[in-house]
């Protein structure tokens, strides 16, 4: 692999989630916490850019209900400026550029200028979610995209189709991932578009 062809993309390991007291806690996702930080800590010795997505949610969310379905709706989660919105002390950016997706920006260079970027959304699709996600990857113009984070079959699945659409090569890291229950598990569909899984160690041993 070249490494100045790839990027990795954390999707969402953020309290809410991981931690058994988030308010929509992933059963089992606190599990990933070591292999999360080998991620992280491989990025950063090896100079990879890493785009961190992060829910970052308003009260009027379309995704947040008070009688949620668990598959389409949910309860309120990650709400802006919250705790519970912050990344786990595994994956917490150290320097970063953040795009909110409510605010308007002139330029979006800044993508280049940081290792780390922060993209925040609103919808369980990044690139639907937040406006600037495609320009970004545009921009960042990754061959490969190395894919980990929550929940295997929301948001996960969401950003890699979406990288899918429009890179070369989408890794995801089997051991990095975790789903939701009562929700399909998209694996299939990632086969057919040619998506790669492996595990941190088969990913560790590439470089």
């Amino acid at each position: 692999m070249n490494h100045s062809d790839i990027i990795f993309w954390n999707v969402d390991t953020q309290i809410d989630f991981v931690e058994p007291k988030g308010k929509l806690y992933v059963e089992g996702a606190e599990l990933l916490k070591p292999t999360w930080r080998k991620l992280t800590l491989l990025a950063k010795q090896k100079k990879f850019k890493v785009v961190n997505t992060a829910d970052f949610h308003y009260p009027n969310s379309a995704e947040l209900s008070k009688n949620p379905d668990f598959i389409n709706t949910f309860p309120e989660h990650c709400m802006a400026d919250t705790k519970g919105a912050d990344y786990i002390w595994e994956t917490q950016p150290e320097v970063s550029v953040v795009f909110d997706w409510d605010k308007h920006y002139f330029t979006l260079d800044n993508a280049r200028s940081f290792r780390e970027i922060v993209i925040r959304k609103d919808a369980f699709d990044v690139f639907a979610g937040n406006k600037y996600t495609d320009e970004i990857v545009k921009l960042l113009a990754p061959k490969t995209v190395v894919v980990y984070g929550v929940t295997t079959n929301v948001c996960v699945d969401f950003a890699v189709v979406g990288l899918a659409e429009r890179v070369e090569k989408v890794i995801v890291i089997e051991d990095a991932i975790k789903e939701l229950p009562n929700i399909s598990l998209p694996f299939e569909n990632w086969k057919k578009l040619g998506v790669q899984m492996m595990s941190f160690e088969e990913l560790a041993q590439q470089f």
